[in-house]
């Protein structure tokens, strides 16, 4: 008989505001212990060096991770013109200089390139597997390495500041899977000039905003106490983006039995994913068809 994961059975998430210099791994492991959660997951690596939000679902709350990971993210950056490193970020070693500085007008001419649906080579330094090794890893033994373009939905990329000749702020909403370190290098290729990250701050990411992160310090002061339940948002957050459809009592137990269920009342068109809800809580996410839910995933209330 397999040994019972010891912890809590708390559900939830736990919208953090993560500092520069942790993983978002070891992030992730503070607060499952802070909680004494069961179980614990991030929707959405951040960059160590990287700050902003990271949204931490607990329990039940990870079974809809793929949502908030599926959703538009806003992030805002500070490129550094005029110089390319090997990690296309201010962590990495300058391999290339270049004395040309674009205008302003240069800068806001070369970003539509990037919008809309275009295809990204992510960094050789990511965590993309080639042959079942991680780049970074290869990158680090010295190996060359060559990373398929993937394609990667831009919703928007703007210019709001030019602190200087040597720096571009931007801020860019893009879909899943996108690379805000590949954006700054080629952008810098774009303009002849170079370029890499080096400053990177994920604004907000789904339904949640970093202004509404917790901070690591104060988890680190309320660990482990009941003070830390306040800041649990319901995993319902999670589904913002799906139609809700109420079901009844019957219907209910039939979801969460992974059967079929009637719902009562929907905006959702058939065969549109959706989640039902009974007396404001989730219950069951699935595929909408002629009056019933069928379930893919189902909560444990």
């Amino acid at each position: 008989m397999g040994r019972s994961r010891k912890g809590r059975d708390i559900s939830g998430w736990l919208v953090v505001d993560k500092p520069a210099g942790l993983t978002s791994n070891a992030v992730v492991n503070k607060v499952r212990w802070a909680f004494q959660a069961k179980k614990a997951g991030h929707a959405g690596t951040l960059d160590p060096a990287a700050t902003g939000v990271l949204a931490i679902a607990l329990g039940e709350a990870t079974k809809t991770v793929p949502y908030i990971t599926d959703a538009l993210k806003a992030y805002r950056f500070t490129v550094r013109l005029g110089a390319a490193t090997n990690t296309d970020d201010a962590e990495g070693e300058v391999i290339a200089t270049s004395d040309k500085r674009p205008t302003d007008a240069d800068i806001a001419a070369a970003l539509p390139a990037f919008v809309g649906d275009i295809d990204q080579i992510p960094p050789k330094f990511s965590a993309v597997k080639i042959d079942g090794e991680r780049a970074y890893a290869l990158a680090r033994a010295g190996e060359e390495v060559e990373i398929a373009a993937r394609p990667l939905y831009v919703d928007s990329l703007e210019m709001v500041a030019r602190p200087d000749a040597d720096h571009v702020e931007l801020e860019m909403v893009c879909g899943k899977g996108g690379y805000v370190r590949s954006i700054a290098r080629d952008l810098g290729e774009a303009l002849g000039c170079l370029g890499h990250v080096e400053s990177l701050r994920r604004v907000w990411s789904g339904p949640f905003d970093a202004e509404d992160g917790i901070g690591m310090d104060l988890i680190e002061e309320l660990a482990r106490t009941p003070e830390i339940d306040a800041y649990l948002r319901p995993l319902e957050e999670g589904l913002a983006d799906l139609p809700e459809l109420p079901t009844t009592p019957e219907g209910a137990t039939r979801l969460r039995n992974g059967n079929p269920g009637i719902v009562l009342s929907s905006e959702a068109e058939y065969g549109e994913e959706a989640w039902a809800s009974f007396d404001g809580q989730a219950v069951a996410v699935g595929v909408y068809k002629a009056g019933e839910l069928h379930p893919s995933r189902v909560f444990n209330g």
